[in-house]
């Protein structure tokens, strides 16, 4: 098993870094501006901007 990458909001975060919103599918799906935000480890997400998103850390976000 590894490290979880996709995280609700509430969750706290493992490790110091930045955060973007992504789809469900977001390999499948574009966001138009999706929110961003820096935090530390420990600290929780905030909520995002609609139920069917999620927070993943910016370096595992982009797509190939």
């Amino acid at each position: 098993m590894g490290e979880r990458t996709e995280f609700e909001p509430g969750d706290k975060a493992p490790n110091d870094g930045e955060y973007t919103e992504v789809g469900e599918k977001s390999f499948h799906t574009e966001i138009n501006n999706p929110k961003r935000v820096t935090l530390k480890k420990g600290e929780a997400f905030p909520e995002t901007s609609n139920h069917n998103r999620k927070w993943k850390k910016l370096t595992k976000a982009r797509v190939h």
